[in-house]
């Protein structure tokens, strides 16, 4: 299974970005999907989620209601729409997968991903 993040760029503070991640090698409509992104000199951190289905997403709190995941029309794609960026949101984003996630909160925790993206850089700065 291979993931490929892409989308990132500069943008000002306000401005908007959308990241995608295209899945390929497996039949992606099993996974669950999740957003995660690492800032300069800190760990990384959970960021959204969507259930295999599409039924489900999480956010963290500091991204509800700027930032919505979605499963591409392809099924091969999982999007993060990122709206309202705001300089704290600069970091390199990776887009994972998990095949059999479990637990209260499986999404915000990294062992329960299989699979990872390589990571794409957002820049958000004046």
């Amino acid at each position: 299974v291979q993931l490929q993040a892409s989308g990132g760029g500069l943008v000002q503070p306000g401005g908007s970005l959308r990241l995608d991640c295209e899945v390929s090698g497996h039949t992606f409509s099993s996974f669950a999907m999740g957003w995660f992104r690492q800032a300069p000199g800190k760990e990384r951190k959970f960021v959204a989620a969507i259930t295999w289905s599409g039924a489900s997403e999480y956010y963290e709190d500091s991204v509800q209601g700027r930032f919505f995941i979605s499963r591409g029309d392809a099924r091969n794609r999982v999007l993060l729409r990122m709206d309202a960026l705001k300089t704290d949101d600069t970091a390199v984003y990776y887009c994972a997968a998990a095949a059999s996630p479990v637990g209260l909160r499986w999404y915000t925790m990294e062992s329960e991903y299989d699979y990872w993206g390589q990571g794409t850089q957002v820049t958000v700065s004046s």
